[in-house]
């Protein structure tokens, strides 16, 4: 089958086009700077080289139609009609308790992904619109809902209750819910094929390390807990987000600077982490950089992001009684091997030995990075998040 997957934010929508047949990636790109004049698409040709096509001011469904128009543009495109898209997969941040698996879309299921609104306020709108925009330009392609939140619907109740009264369970399904899941899924999945684990006896520690960054613990291929929560705020440090915070600091500073929810939503999602810590930026590349030129600041910041990574892995060990890997995915997880030397190197109580050397020489492949006789295998496993959304894609509507 020819997937198309989407992945629509707020003001940006990326695709690919995979042929299941293969798992080879035919097309993809993405539009940005959607609802602005200079909004743009750019994109790979099909020889691998990459072009940028100004679009102006257009909406998520101009940007869709300017994607499919791509695909299929004699010169540029890899296919020759819409009607070559068998089907389209979506990935979906907020599923809440209502999804545990993919699904097909729906009229019910479009109304209770949208019943997850509060919950994800700056993500769910947007998938909403790339789903009715995909409805609209090609109403009879049977579309698929994949969600971040569903892998982690087997976290037993005691790891995903929060220590609030109750009925903030009951009445406003207050709980954490966890992210990334399609990347975890995907990542242990994989590491599980890669490292020749035994899928029904398996401890591993999956950690998708980027600007935006969480820590799993997988038993037997199924999640038993994870750093994100009722939103992707809690957790680990990450590029803008703070991560875990006393929430008693919230309320101290509501008080003290009289901010409002929306100051304070701000301050925690968009200028927090690593560029509020260091005031150099979230960029981690350039963080290094600022740190290997001797800037204090920068130095303190990649302290405190490697800190709460290791205090997560230790807690996941000890959780799940051991562990067998720990495997780094994720843009930082893939690419900066002095932090996955400087997350390794206090595990090694746990019989964590990292390859310096071939540590260093990896970045963005398939490799084991731990010696032939460390107790736990670390492994560098690159995330394909849309390949795992198009699997579940035509598994699906395979099955209709």
């Amino acid at each position: 089958m020819k997937i198309l997957v989407l992945n629509c934010g707020s003001s940006s929508v990326k695709y690919k086009l995979i042929d299941t047949a293969t798992d080879a990636t035919m097309a993809e790109g993405g539009v940005e700077k959607i609802g602005l004049p200079d909004g743009f698409l750019k994109f790979k040709r099909p020889d691998g080289s990459k072009e940028i096509k100004e679009l102006g001011l257009t909406d998520h469904e101009g940007s869709v139609k300017a994607i499919l128009n791509v695909l299929t543009d004699p010169k540029e495109g890899c296919i020759k009609s819409y009607d070559e898209i068998d089907a389209v997969g979506h990935r979906v941040v907020h599923g809440a308790e209502k999804f545990n698996k993919s699904v097909l879309i729906t009229d019910e299921v479009i109304q209770q992904v949208k019943d997850c609104y509060p919950l994800a306020p700056l993500h769910n709108p947007a998938n909403i619109t790339g789903i009715e925009a995909i409805t609209a330009l090609m109403p009879e392609v049977p579309q698929v809902g994949v969600f971040d939140t569903a892998f982690h619907q087997t976290m037993p109740a005691k790891a995903y209750m929060y220590p609030l009264p109750y009925r903030f369970y009951k009445e406003d399904g207050v709980r954490r819910y966890g992210f990334h899941g399609t990347s975890h899924r995907y990542v242990s999945g994989r590491a599980i094929e890669f490292l020749g684990l035994d899928p029904d006896n398996s401890k591993i520690i999956t950690c998708h390390v980027g600007n935006g960054g969480s820590i799993t613990a997988v038993v037997n291929g199924k999640s038993i807990d994870t750093s994100m929560g009722l939103t992707p705020t809690e957790g680990l440090m990450m590029g803008t987000r703070v991560g875990d915070v006393d929430p008693g600091v919230i309320t101290y500073l509501m008080g003290k600077h009289n901010y409002t929810v929306d100051d304070i939503q701000r301050i925690i999602q968009k200028e927090s982490g690593m560029a509020g810590v260091t005031e150099i930026s979230s960029d981690m590349r350039e963080i290094e950089a600022a740190d290997n030129a001797g800037n204090e600041r920068a130095h303190l910041g990649l302290m405190m992001y490697e800190h709460r990574i290791i205090k997560y892995i230790g807690a996941y060990a000890a959780e799940m009684g051991g562990v067998d890997a720990i495997v780094f995915t994720g843009g930082v997880g893939e690419n900066q091997a002095g932090l996955r030397a400087d997350v390794c190197e206090p595990l090694a109580f746990m019989g964590v030995k990292l390859d310096i050397d071939l540590n260093a020489r990896t970045r963005g492949t398939e490799t084991v990075i731990s010696t032939a006789d460390s107790k736990v295998k670390v492994a560098v496993i690159p995330t394909d998040e849309e390949l795992m959304i198009a699997r579940d894609t035509e598994q699906i509507v395979s099955a209709k």
